[in-house]
């Protein structure tokens, strides 16, 4: 009886040879391919296609019912031309800025705040996340009776005291404000629990010794929150300058860009392009601009912030 020998190993013999793959992970694969499909036809569709038809219609004259018109660069001309842009652009600035100085801070400190609430915690989640629950527009109306001149509820209740009335909305000085107000209400509750979730990521052993060296609450927060959520307030705040670059339910809503285009935005800007002046192309070259320009930003700030996220 004679017995086959091999120098090789088992192992060796059952490999495939240089070239081929085993079935089952092809077959995988596909499959998986074949499940992917579907979500990559309608990302496409609704993602990059109204992407790549806005780049078209910003070189177009049209008003989307006549045949489009070749026009080139003459939409970008006739909007760095517009004097109404320059004034939209400040308008925009200074909403973001008065909303990172005062609706950026206020959803950590809640957050710190309810991280420390031993009763009554999941009461005071369900009522900071009730703006966000509220449509937006509701939540705008509302507030557009809370700043009446006549007989909103801000007024009365400052009259009370012998206050007011002030003419929240009316004012050049007092508009913009108002809207950064009702802005950080409506959206600091998602931010919050978005906050209160990356605190318990906070091993307690720092807060312990924190305690242990007699730091107060503020030197805590300082010295061991803040640190240990760097990666996360990042994150947030180039979010919320997104965000705030792109306002547009406030402005159309409470002011429709008044008193004297102290509220006209980028964004309530494209909507009278498009709709009050029925220029799409115009509407979409200044649409691609923003585009381009937040690209940009979220790529420089991307960069700088990249150590400090990490580290």
């Amino acid at each position: 009886m004679t017995t086959l020998t091999t120098d090789r190993p088992v192992t060796a013999l059952a490999r495939p040879g240089p070239g081929r793959r085993p079935r089952r992970r092809s077959r995988h694969g596909l499959a998986a391919l074949v499940f992917l499909l579907p979500t990559l036809v309608v990302f496409t569709y609704f993602g990059w296609w109204p992407i790549l038809r806005g780049v078209v219609l910003s070189v177009q004259e049209t008003n989307l019912v006549s045949d489009p018109r070749w026009v080139g660069l003459d939409n970008f001309r006739t909007l760095l031309a517009d004097p109404l842009l320059w004034t939209a652009v400040r308008n925009t600035a200074w909403f973001a800025l008065l909303a990172l100085l005062f609706g950026f801070p206020a959803p950590i400190l809640l957050a710190v705040v309810m991280s420390e609430l031993r009763r009554l915690g999941g009461l005071f989640r369900v009522l900071v996340y009730l703006p966000v629950v509220v449509p937006p527009v509701v939540a705008v109306l509302l507030w557009k009776w809370f700043y009446d001149p006549g007989n909103g509820l801000f007024n009365e209740v400052l009259g009370l005291i012998g206050l007011g009335p002030y003419p929240w909305l009316q004012s050049t000085s007092s508009a913009m404000p108002s809207l950064v107000l009702e802005a950080t209400w409506a959206g600091a509750g998602g931010t919050v629990l978005i906050y209160l979730a990356a605190l318990t990521s906070v091993p307690s052993e720092l807060y312990e010794a924190a305690e242990t060296d007699g730091a107060s609450v503020w030197r805590r927060l300082w010295h061991v929150t803040l640190p240990q959520l760097r990666g996360v307030l990042l994150l947030m705040l180039l979010l919320q300058v997104i965000g705030t670059l792109q306002v547009f339910t406030e402005p159309f809503v409470l002011t429709d860009g008044g008193p004297a285009d102290s509220t006209v935005t980028i964004l309530l800007l494209i909507y009278r392009y498009a709709f009050v002046y029925g220029d799409y192309g115009l509407a979409t070259a200044l649409s691609v601009l923003l585009a381009v320009v937040l690209g940009v930003l979220s790529a420089i700030y991307l960069r700088l912030t990249r150590s400090w996220s990490t580290t």
